[in-house]
């Protein structure tokens, strides 16, 4: 009697089910590889649309001069000295007043977040600041501290604190309680507990607040530079537009947008590095 064996065959997974089509599926989800030099794309095509747009004619040249022009503007005042002048004056302002705002923001921070009775001393007065509009407090601090460069500096200092000091202090009270304990039953002290668990659970939200910080300080400085200035964007700004000079508002207009996106860059840069540990969308 003859008997017939079936082979065996092995069960093949099926193909949604394998790793590689499950990673692909996961990675599908995110928004993907980032862009080569992305942050610029945008600038870029606002820039072409305003080229093509004033080549055209459609566009008024004395309300929006072609961006040659702004260019050329921008040439002769920077081989006349006027430009990098009030360009140096405008950086001092802005440091200046940022390195107090920052500093003022971290240490608040650091005390209502890190003390129960350092929130009650500080965190309402913060938040009754920030209610205030702050360019609202230069005739206010005009007349404690004069008219001339220091009442910039403090309103400068004190639009940059107020998001540094709420992006850090909502860090720190945001961190997990279980750390806490854990660096409690690890026999940690308070300054290891600081420097281990409170420093980098708070990062994040410091580097928001920085971002903000960064570009308030920048707005901040186009509305006190046309107070009392002798130079400065600001000023330069002023004194155009009373004499009609729309290329030269939008040289300085400019200025500041890079300016600003320039730093903002600097910041998302060392972000970037110091947070290398995290995995999230934009990495």
């Amino acid at each position: 009697m003859t008997t017939t064996t079936t082979p065996t065959t092995v069960p093949v997974p099926a193909a949604e089910d394998t790793p590689a089509v499950r990673r692909r599926r996961r990675r599908g989800l995110a928004p993907g590889k980032r862009l080569p030099a992305s942050r610029i794309v945008g600038p870029a095509l606002f820039l072409a649309l305003w080229a093509a747009a004033s080549a055209a004619g459609q566009l008024d040249p004395g309300a929006i001069p072609a961006p040659w022009t702004v260019l050329r503007t921008a040439g002769h005042l920077w081989t006349d000295g006027t430009l990098p002048t009030d360009v140096r004056t405008s950086l001092e302002r802005a440091g200046y007043g940022f390195a107090l705002g920052l500093t003022a923001g971290v240490v608040l921070a650091l005390a209502a977040g890190l003390s129960r009775i350092g929130e009650a001393l500080i965190d309402g007065t913060v938040q009754l600041n920030r209610a205030i509009p702050t360019l609202g407090l230069i005739p206010l601090f005009i007349l404690w501290l004069g008219i001339g460069e220091t009442f910039k500096i403090a309103i400068i200092a004190i639009v940059v604190y107020i998001p540094i000091y709420l992006n850090l202090h909502a860090a720190l009270s945001g961190i997990d309680h279980r750390y806490v304990e854990l660096a409690e039953v690890q026999g940690l002290s308070r300054l290891q507990f600081v420097r281990q668990i409170v420093i980098p659970g708070a990062l994040p939200g410091f580097f928001v607040g920085l971002r903000l910080g960064v570009t308030g300080s920048w707005l901040s400085l186009v509305v006190l530079e046309q107070i009392n200035a002798t130079s400065g964007l600001g000023y330069l700004m002023f004194q155009a537009q009373n004499y009609g000079q729309s290329d030269v508002i939008l040289v300085g207009l400019l200025i500041y947008g890079v300016f600003g996106l320039v730093s903002d860059s600097a910041v998302r840069l060392v972000e970037r590095r110091v947070l290398s540990w995290r995995r999230t969308l934009s990495s």
